[in-house]
């Protein structure tokens, strides 16, 4: 809110459940970065994108975890002093293990971020089969 580097330290949380895929120093331009893989049902077909959070001062979470939507994942930081502090944010719809160069010309398979959310805000809490419902308890007469 304030400018500069105000928001060094703020929380970043999770855009949704997933699973972390990669939490590490992401190279020159990025600094630390947490991807996160996401399953979501369109049209009764399952499909996987990935959300990015660059920049990052402190990582809070490794590959392989589980997390939940609004989970702390990590902190705004400055990409080893490369920038005022902010966080950069992505939505991919491709898969690939690795991050990138950053900005290109052909930005095939990005996604608008804020749309990509308006557009699945509102998901089911299990729409991908995450978690299988309990049947209540059976009582004996």
């Amino acid at each position: 809110i304030g400018g500069e580097n105000s928001d060094l330290g703020d929380p970043i949380y999770a855009v949704a459940d997933g699973r972390v895929s990669l939490a590490r120093d992401g190279g020159p331009g990025w600094g630390n970065v947490v991807i996160v893989l996401h399953a979501i049902e369109e049209n009764g077909t399952r499909r996987y994108v990935q959300s990015y959070y660059g920049h990052c001062q402190e990582i809070l979470v490794h590959p392989g975890d589980d997390i939940r939507r609004g989970q702390k994942i990590a902190t705004v930081g400055t990409a080893g002093g490369q920038y005022l502090a902010h966080l950069h944010f992505e939505v991919r719809e491709f898969i690939t293990p690795f991050i990138g160069p950053g900005y290109r010309e052909n930005t095939a398979g990005w996604l608008n971020p804020s749309e990509f959310i308006a557009k699945h805000r509102g998901a089911p809490e299990d729409d991908v089969g995450r978690t299988k419902p309990t049947s209540p308890p059976q009582s004996t007469p």
